[in-house]
């Protein structure tokens, strides 16, 4: 008889201290939560012992902490993109377009001569135009990076939107002189992609080649088994001064004096708007040649065909 009682008040005893213990073990728990919530720390929840649930109450929570600190990083991450982003432009609006206009309202004013007032009134023109391009750019720029932003995809005729676009560089060929070798197949390539997304990724880089090339400018596409293949290309004076591998980044700019209206985001745009429509792109100096090649991969229609 007094074994069972000294059993049972046994069981009691142990019981009460396996109690005792989760209850402490809870409220620790408790407590470091309450101190990484008001604590920037990399700490993460501990504990003594894994029984009644306490072990993967704690495997969660460290979980959520892991996924709380990733998110306020990338939070920070973007917070600082967007910050360097318009502090840069900021500057470069300043200083070649911005700064200027009021000089030349100033000249137009005090000049009587006709033809020198329509001059300071076309670089007005030209500088606004400047400065319109450069908001828009940090506009894309911006939402792209709005990981909420979705660009919606659906089947286009890449040859017609490549024909409208690199035609409407028309008057630009003849002002610069420029007789561009264009090279379109005569097939027909659709892919799942954007309209006014593959315009502007064409004009990004038609651009970026007239801002730093000279007066050659090549402009090709052409299917890869199933590929569609864009290749943009212009020679370079100065092919040594271009780094292939930050071409792409934003605010990058090979020669800064021959691109006081560009803002460096054009290729860096470009390259976020093929990623989105699952293409790939890429950058090359060939010989005297900076080439942007983009591949997509070619889709029927929506009418069945290919």
């Amino acid at each position: 008889m007094y074994i069972v009682i000294g059993i049972l008040a046994g069981i009691i005893i142990l019981q009460f201290i396996i109690m005792w213990k989760y209850q402490r073990q809870v409220k620790d728990i408790c407590r470091q939560l309450a101190f990484l919530m008001k604590h920037d720390s990399n700490m993460l929840i501990n504990r003594e012992f894994d029984m009644g649930g306490i072990g993967t109450l704690s495997d969660r929570l460290n979980e959520l902490l892991e996924l709380r600190r990733k998110e306020k990083q990338q939070y920070q991450e973007k917070e600082t993109l967007i910050a360097d982003t318009y502090t840069n432009l900021s500057h470069d609006i300043r200083t070649p377009p911005l700064t200027s206009l009021d000089g030349y309202f100033q000249l137009m004013e005090e000049c009587e001569n006709v033809e020198d007032q329509k001059r300071y009134l076309g670089i007005i023109h030209e500088r606004i135009h400047s400065l319109n391009e450069m908001l828009e750019e940090l506009f894309t720029f911006t939402k792209l990076k709005n990981e909420s932003y979705n660009l919606e995809l659906t089947p286009c005729c890449i040859n017609r939107i490549m024909k409208e676009t690199v035609f409407s560089y028309y008057d630009d060929w003849v002002r610069m002189e420029i007789q561009p070798d264009i090279q379109i197949t005569e097939e027909q390539l659709y892919i799942h992609g954007n309209r006014q997304g593959l315009r502007r990724v064409i004009q990004n880089v038609i651009k970026n080649g007239l801002d730093h090339g000279e007066k050659k400018i090549s402009i090709e596409l052409e299917r890869n088994q199933n590929q569609a293949v864009l290749r943009i290309s212009n020679q370079v004076t100065y092919p040594e001064q271009i780094n292939i591998d930050h071409v792409f980044e934003r605010f990058y700019k090979a020669d800064v004096a021959r691109s006081k209206t560009s803002t460096g985001l054009g290729l860096s745009i470009a390259k976020e708007l093929v990623s989105r429509m699952d293409g790939e792109i890429e950058a090359k100096i060939e010989k005297e040649e900076f080439i942007v090649e983009m591949r997509f991969l070619i889709v029927t229609d929506g009418m069945g065909r290919q």
